[in-house]
């Protein structure tokens, strides 16, 4: 169907509302997609919807609820494919069938098995207009996790490390250091609540004693699972982390011969203990992404320390990277960002790159993607 510049500008207009009410449920909604959802009829917003915390309800009927009467005879702008399937709740597809939309503009197929079409195809079997495809590449990032998850069984990994200008993270002994300034550090604070999960290894958590929550204003309901690396349960029980494990949860991944007595002791603060088979005191990383997936798992991002980002680099398992560029010098004998890796590893590397670069304050923020 041709349609005219200023119709294909409309949809343009309303799927990039409908993604950015999505975006309000990243990492909310896991292990559901964060989908965001428009009715408008006439030209005119009826109703908006994102998926709820949790998952559910879903996007879409979020914004038929809101959209009510009105919803019949519009247009449906959503940002992933209607689900066709019984899952904790009914297909959306039937919902929007019932509501009697007359249009849907669709970013993207649904890669999930259970879907993979089927919603859009039950929709134009009852007559709707299906237009695919406006709004997609946002989609596809806005979606990673989902998708990742759907195809390769492991979450959306994301790598955030701070380095001074001479490519440090840490001084000498691993001592912590403040690299950033408040700026980069608040949009930290926003990428943790974006993300399902934030894992570090146990040097990190040894090292810097971190908390690991969004601590921006009235976000901290949304700060993230916090995952440890920690193949002998060193964790001490009197960390932050522990001590405030029955408050935002803590999940510590294990080796398969870590003692019984330390995973009964740090079980009984309120962490969850997992885990994975390790060998030489290092962890299969693509085990330990499967594992986090299985949990529902989609988003994850990844802080430290420099041992953790070396491994994921070196199997091919980062899918974005920010890079909080400090002006600082910490000197020659400060930690290097990846252990007996040359950064170059990471931003030179074939499979990633550049895709957004801006100032903070006076560090430089560089996001690098999968290509």
């Amino acid at each position: 169907m041709n349609r005219s510049a200023e119709a294909v500008g409309g949809d343009q207009r309303f799927m990039a509302l409908a993604l950015a009410l999505g975006r309000r449920g990243l990492g909310r909604t896991w292990p559901n997609p964060a989908v965001g959802a428009v009715v408008v009829g006439n030209g005119i917003i009826a109703g908006r919807g994102w998926t709820q915390h949790g998952g559910r309800p879903h996007a879409e009927v979020e914004a038929l609820r809101r959209a009510g009467k009105a919803a019949r005879g519009a247009t449906l702008y959503v940002t992933l494919e209607p689900c066709s399937h019984h899952g904790k709740t009914p297909p959306c597809a039937d919902a929007v069938i019932a509501a009697g939309i007359k249009r849907v503009v669709s970013a993207l197929e649904d890669p999930n098995p259970k879907v993979a079409g089927a919603g859009h195809a039950r929709l134009a079997a009852a007559g709707i207009d299906v237009d695919i495809g406006v709004g997609a590449e946002q989609a596809r990032r806005d979606h990673a996790g989902h998708i990742r998850r759907v195809r390769d069984g492991r979450p959306h990994v994301t790598l955030k490390l701070a380095i001074s200008a001479d490519g440090k993270v840490a001084v000498a002994g691993r001592r912590p250091v403040t690299i950033t300034g408040s700026e980069a550090r608040d949009r930290v604070h926003l990428l943790r609540a974006q993300s399902d999960a934030i894992m570090i290894g146990i040097g990190t958590a040894l090292a810097d004693d971190p908390l690991l929550t969004c601590r921006l204003p009235g976000m901290e309901k949304d700060s993230p699972v916090r995952v440890v690396l920690d193949g002998e349960l060193r964790l001490p029980e009197g960390s932050r982390l522990m001590r405030t494990a029955r408050e935002v949860p803590v999940w510590v991944i294990a080796g398969a011969n870590a003692a019984a007595e330390r995973e009964q002791t740090l079980a009984v603060t309120g962490a969850h203990i997992m885990r994975v088979p390790n060998r030489d005191g290092s962890f299969d990383m693509s085990a330990v992404l499967k594992l986090l997936a299985e949990r529902g798992i989609t988003r994850l991002m990844v802080e430290g320390g420099p041992t953790l980002a070396a491994s994921l680099v070196a199997a091919d398992l980062v899918d974005e990277a920010v890079l909080l560029r400090s002006p600082k010098i910490v000197g020659a004998d400060g930690i290097n960002a990846l252990e007996g890796l040359p950064l170059g590893a990471l931003i030179d590397s074939p499979w990633l790159e550049r895709v957004k670069s801006e100032p903070l304050g006076a560090d430089i923020w560089d996001v690098f993607e999968r290509k």
